[in-house]
């Protein structure tokens, strides 16, 4: 984080990355005060702005309704997951694995699954029946190996929303960076 936690992906009421410029637009064309434009960037924003709620299990109710809006809010969220995963690979020089951590990370199936889907290019596969598994309080037990999802994949104490390389393609070297 720089000087702001705006930096990165879109959150529930934060914009994530956006153009500097905007703030000139807004105070020029909306009239907004510097104080309104931090407060819209920091709490009006994000997914509370684009979909009208920051709580992403209302959000993918509204998207099994058939809203647009909605869905609209989650392929922009998506995106920015995408982008991010992406540039980090390429920075890192490839990826192991994808961890999936936070609130939305631990508890949105919807969203890991999505998220697969699209880095399915890079190789990325979800173990369905592992994605859907609730984790239990980890405060109240310790992390349980769980089942490896392919072949070469050695059995893993990590989240069970573990993404994985497509066992059809090579395996990577040992050493390599984690996201």
């Amino acid at each position: 984080m720089g000087l702001t936690p705006l930096e990165g992906l879109v959150m529930g009421g934060r914009t994530g990355d956006i153009d500097p410029a905007a703030v000139f637009h807004l105070a020029r064309v909306a009239g907004m005060s510097i104080d309104e434009i931090d407060h819209l960037f920091n709490r009006g924003s994000g997914m509370k702005g684009l979909a009208g709620d920051n709580d992403m299990r209302e959000v993918w109710k509204r998207i099994g309704a058939g809203e647009q809006e909605a869905r609209e809010a989650m392929d922009i969220y998506l995106h920015r997951l995408v982008k991010y995963v992406g540039a980090y690979t390429a920075v890192m020089g490839g990826l192991d694995a994808l961890t999936f951590t936070a609130g939305i990370g631990e508890n949105d199936a919807n969203l890991r699954r999505e998220l697969g889907e699209r880095l399915g290019f890079m190789g990325v596969t979800i173990d369905q029946e592992v994605n859907e598994t609730r984790p239990t309080s980890r405060a109240s037990s310790p992390p349980r190996t769980r089942r490896s999802p392919c072949s070469w994949c050695p059995p893993t104490r990590s989240s069970p929303s573990r993404a994985r390389r497509s066992p059809s393609s090579e395996p990577l070297p040992a050493a390599r960076s984690r996201i």
